[in-house]
């Protein structure tokens, strides 16, 4: 597995994106969709990655820039056929990496209550994160739960 910078210009991390998208819209209501799209993702202050098996694209993050001290991950997603496979894994753990290497003291995210995303939860858990009140714009919501880990 390949951990590449990605530009978001490649029609695969359009139709990868696209599909993290319909996934949100699934099990999330409206008001509680945090997902950002391509145009979302183009922003200065976002890093943006894809991990790669051969030339298959099989798993996505990023990381944006709250302020000098502060991070938050963004858009973590894992094919479905790679899931359980330690992509997510991985791909955090150079997230974690690059964090450290910037200077970021903490990095954060926000990530639904539902189910559908306690394997996610778990994984963050695992790597440290702890529960805490909503970070950056984020606001008191049901479906979403804050993480976050000192660095």
């Amino acid at each position: 597995m390949e951990v590449r910078i990605d530009d978001l210009s490649g029609s695969e991390i359009a139709e990868f994106l696209e599909e993290h998208i319909r996934d949100m819209k699934s099990v999330s209501p409206p008001e509680s969709k945090h997902a950002l799209d391509l145009e979302g993702l183009r922003k200065p202050e976002i890093t943006f990655w894809t991990v790669w098996e051969s030339n298959q694209l099989i798993g996505c993050g990023a990381i944006k820039e709250l302020d000098a001290n502060h991070a938050e991950i963004k858009s973590m997603r894992t094919s479905v056929e790679y899931r359980g496979k330690g992509v997510a894994s991985m791909l955090l753990e150079h997230i974690l990496n690059e964090a450290k290497l910037r200077g970021y003291r903490q990095i954060s995210l926000e990530t639904g209550s539902m189910p559908f995303f306690e394997p996610a939860r778990n994984l963050y858990a695992k790597y440290g994160f702890e529960y805490c009140a909503p970070f950056s714009t984020y606001k008191e919501d049901p479906n979403s739960v804050f993480m976050t880990k000192a660095l």
